[in-house]
C-alpha cells in the first residue's frame, strides 16, 4: 500500500461549487461509475443541488476523492453516496480519509454521524470497518450488487 498523498479537503453546498470544480467532480464520477464500471445509468440525477459535497483535491488541484451527502430521506437518515477515489490512488487510504470527512460533515450538519448508504457488495467489509452495518439482503442496483448499510 502506498502512502496517502497530500490532500486538500473541503465540504461545500452545491451553490459554493464553481463551474470548474463541478466539472471535475462530475468527470471523476462519470469516469469511475459509468466508464470504468461499464454501467450506463443516470449519473446526473437532479439530487446534487440539495447535497453537501465532500471533495478531496490533490496538491495539484485535481479532484481525486469525492462523496455527496443527501438530506435525510423517508427513513430520517442522511444518505451518503457517490463515494469515489480516483483509480490511480486507490489503496493509499484516501477512501478512509474521505469517509472520515463525511462523518465530520454529518456531525456538523446533523449533530451526529448517523447515516445510510448503498454499498457496492465488495465494499461491505470496508464500510463495516467504519461502523456501518448491513441492513437486508444484497440486491442489484444498475446491474451491480449492493447492500444497504446504516451507521448509528
Amino acid at each position: 500500500m502506498s502512502a496517502a498523498p497530500e490532500m486538500d479537503w473541503t465540504i461545500m453546498a452545491f451553490d459554493e461549487l464553481d463551474a470548474l470544480l463541478l466539472h471535475d467532480i462530475l468527470r471523476l464520477r462519470v469516469d469511475v461509475f459509468v466508464v470504468e464500471q461499464q454501467c450506463p445509468y443516470p449519473e446526473l440525477d437532479g439530487r446534487d443541488a440539495s447535497a453537501m459535497h465532500v471533495v478531496g483535491r490533490h496538491a495539484d488541484g485535481a479532484v481525486v476523492a469525492y462523496a455527496r451527502i443527501l438530506p435525510p430521506g423517508a427513513d430520517g437518515l442522511p444518505h451518503v453516496g457517490r463515494v469515489v477515489v480516483a483509480p490511480g490512488l486507490r489503496g493509499a487510504g484516501l477512501g478512509r480519509q474521505l469517509m472520515q470527512r463525511v462523518k465530520q460533515a454529518l456531525v456538523r450538519q446533523y449533530g451526529d454521524a448517523r447515516s445510510a448508504l448503498a454499498a457496492q457488495a465488495h465494499l461491505v467489509p470496508f464500510y463495516r470497518s467504519l461502523g456501518y452495518s448491513p441492513q437486508g439482503a444484497e440486491y442489484l442496483l444498475d446491474g451491480i450488487p449492493h447492500v444497504d448499510m446504516v451507521h448509528g
